[in-house]
């Protein structure tokens, strides 16, 4: 454990015995607050260049956009936790050359965006914020918990005709596990994070279940989905991803890697090359192409 980990951990397991009130506001706000914030990679500063670059709000936060293509046949591209828009760079030329336009953002709290934390509710305003201005996506490809807050998004308004998920987050309570783990946080302090999650991100959500989760949304959002994960992922388990992909049904696609680990799964050019063929194939993808996506996983 780093040592600022360790000091909330102390600090936030003794003043659950002191104060709740205190305690579950610490946890909340440190659940949501990135630790690190990812600077763009050389690799990507040229295309990011290229790019029209915007602000969005979002909950009294801002969000940096960038647009590449003239607006028409938007696809959004969704970062994960502690990352940036420019991560997903290499799925931007395929899909131009493929008549796409291609959107990305950095949230709060991430990237070149202001501000030092962010939520769900922040991605959710965001994405249905861009789907105002763009309209439907003809695709949306999120990583880990953009996968989330895409999904949020969707159940708020956003739509799109075809979903992509990458090493993605299905249950919102795998994240609070997995910070309490981190954090080696007691029953009390875990019990007093739900209870804010709750109470500041869902609130009316029944109590005796996970606060949020992807299965929720698998009657609202009738479109195709294609769910990539890795089985070597050490920070999302690929159960999640099957979890996920079950929900679906017939309408999921459930496509597994290894080796790749929850970050350079993005830069494959496999997993780039299926991707981009899943979202034409919507379009009406050629017989090559299709039997190409059939073979992939």
């Amino acid at each position: 454990m780093k040592p600022t980990e360790a000091l909330a951990s102390i600090t936030l397991n003794g003043l659950s015995y002191v104060s709740r009130r205190l305690a579950g506001a610490g946890a909340f706000a440190l659940f949501h607050m990135p630790l690190a914030r990812s600077r763009m990679r050389t690799a990507e500063r040229a295309l990011a260049e290229q790019a029209r670059v915007g602000r969005v709000e979002a909950g009294g936060a801002s969000a940096v956009t960038y647009q590449w293509g003239d607006g028409t046949r938007p696809v959004l591209l969704v970062h994960g936790w502690q990352s940036r828009g420019s991560r997903l760079s290499d799925f931007v030329p395929g899909l131009l050359d493929q008549g796409y336009s291609v959107v990305t953002f950095d949230a709060p709290g991430h990237g070149d965006a202001p501000g030092r934390s962010t939520s769900i509710l922040q991605y959710r305003d965001v994405i249905t914020a861009l789907h105002e201005r763009y309209g439907t996506f003809e695709g949306l490809v999120a990583h880990s918990l953009g996968v989330l807050g895409s999904f949020f998004a969707l159940r708020h308004g956003a739509t799109a005709k075809r979903v992509v998920t990458i090493s993605g987050v299905c249950d919102f309570s795998y994240l609070v596990e997995e910070f309490c783990a981190q954090l080696r946080l007691g029953a009390r302090p875990k019990a007093l994070l739900y209870e804010r999650v709750g109470a500041r991100l869902f609130p009316g959500a029944p109590a005796d279940r996970t606060p949020f989760s992807v299965t929720h949304t698998a009657r609202e959002v009738d479109v195709p989905v294609l769910v990539v994960h890795d089985e070597d992922d050490t920070r999302i388990a690929v159960a999640q991803a099957r979890r996920l992909a079950g929900a679906f049904g017939a309408r999921a696609r459930l496509v597994t890697t290894r080796g790749l680990g929850h970050r350079r799964i993005l830069g494959d050019p496999d997993v780039v090359r299926t991707v981009q063929e899943f979202i034409a194939e919507g379009a009406g993808l050629s017989d090559g192409a299709a039997k190409g996506l059939a073979s992939a996983g």
